[in-house]
């Protein structure tokens, strides 16, 4: 029946109505919150230079938020899609090859080292510390013949994570600065603002569009790696642009947001749902799918116990965590 719908209905009109469904989650994350908001005052604060209390809060502390949340859910997810593509895994996410907990060891031990550093210098250690985090996963998944099977870099993933989260708690501790890396790595978008925004958004938007020429070879590459090879593809070349793209938006997304589980993992599956296993589709899909989804889970997150905030790592988890129980118990073809 999917197979059907995925034949009979056009990629235009399914990505027309995830574009819809994101413009309603974002004008629905910029209304609703602590502050009694009212959909006029958040279309004044984008399209006029109205000024007052609420139309403030809108442009300084709502609007640059969302728009964190928009780029981080895209980034994780588009960088999710990638990696179940590559490595044929249906349980891949950026945490599969250490890059989350890679990026969070770098943060701290810039943070110790280095305390002065610039958020611009935070990111910059962010993306080495997933590169480290990935070539460790790599590096064990070939000490061995037939390395970069999906259980071995499972397996190689989950044991390098284990120790660089060990680390950056080991750093923290030991040069108490635990409180500061919390604040970092706690999976949150309370305080995002425009220079932030400034430094991140770049990164993500690049490595989006170098997925996006790149999607016709990882739709081969996904499908079987010998027929990529007799097509004349060059894998190796194509391998390494695609883990430098993985590299970039998930580096920039912990940088950003910190710890972010599952939406790598979830959105991809929901996507290939929609509109099947090409890769020049369900990249752009998962990027609009990630980014109406954080801000989902962000809207949920000011709203469920108001005042006060849920963190929003919560809520996803609490999403998330069934989800993928779901998909292991189906052996990872559930929404294939």
């Amino acid at each position: 029946m999917i197979k059907e719908t995925q034949r009979t209905t056009p990629f235009v009109i399914k990505f027309a109505a995830g574009i819809i469904l994101f413009a309603g989650m974002f004008i629905m994350a910029c209304v609703f919150g602590a502050a009694d908001i009212s959909v006029k005052d958040a279309w004044l604060a984008l399209t006029s230079d109205a000024a007052g209390d609420k139309i403030s809060i809108i442009r300084e502390i709502r609007l640059p938020r969302e728009i964190a949340a928009v780029f981080v859910g895209a980034a994780l997810a588009v960088s999710g899609a990638i990696m179940q593509g590559i490595t044929r895994n249906p349980l891949a996410d950026p945490g599969l090859l250490g890059l989350t907990a890679g990026a969070n060891a770098a943060l701290a031990i810039s943070i110790a080292f280095i305390p002065a550093t610039n958020y611009f210098g935070i990111m910059i250690a962010c993306f080495i510390g997933a590169a480290v985090g990935a070539l460790m996963v790599f590096g064990i998944g070939a000490m061995k013949r037939g390395g970069f099977s999906p259980l071995r870099i499972v397996l190689a993933g989950a044991a390098v994570s284990a120790f660089l989260y060990a680390v950056s708690e080991g750093v923290g501790i030991y040069f108490k600065i635990s409180k500061n890396v919390s604040m970092w790595t706690a999976g949150g978008l309370i305080g995002t603002s425009w220079v932030q925004l400034q430094v991140i958004i770049p990164f993500i938007l690049a490595g989006m569009i170098v997925s996006l020429f790149f999607s016709r070879q990882l739709t081969i590459l996904s499908l079987n790696e010998e027929v990529a090879v007799g097509l004349g593809q060059k894998t190796l070349q194509v391998k390494i642009v695609l883990f430098i793209v993985i590299i970039l938006l998930a580096g920039a997304a912990v940088a950003l947001v910190g710890n972010m589980v599952f939406i790598g993992l979830m959105v991809p599956h929901i996507v290939r749902a929609i509109v099947g296993t090409d890769y020049r589709f369900i990249i752009p899909m998962s990027a609009i799918i990630g980014a109406s989804f954080m801000l989902l889970a962000d809207t949920l997150g000011r709203t469920i116990h108001s005042p006060y905030e849920t963190p929003i790592v919560a809520i996803i988890a609490m999403i998330g965590l069934p989800f993928f129980l779901f998909i292991v118990h189906k052996g990872g073809k559930a929404f294939s």
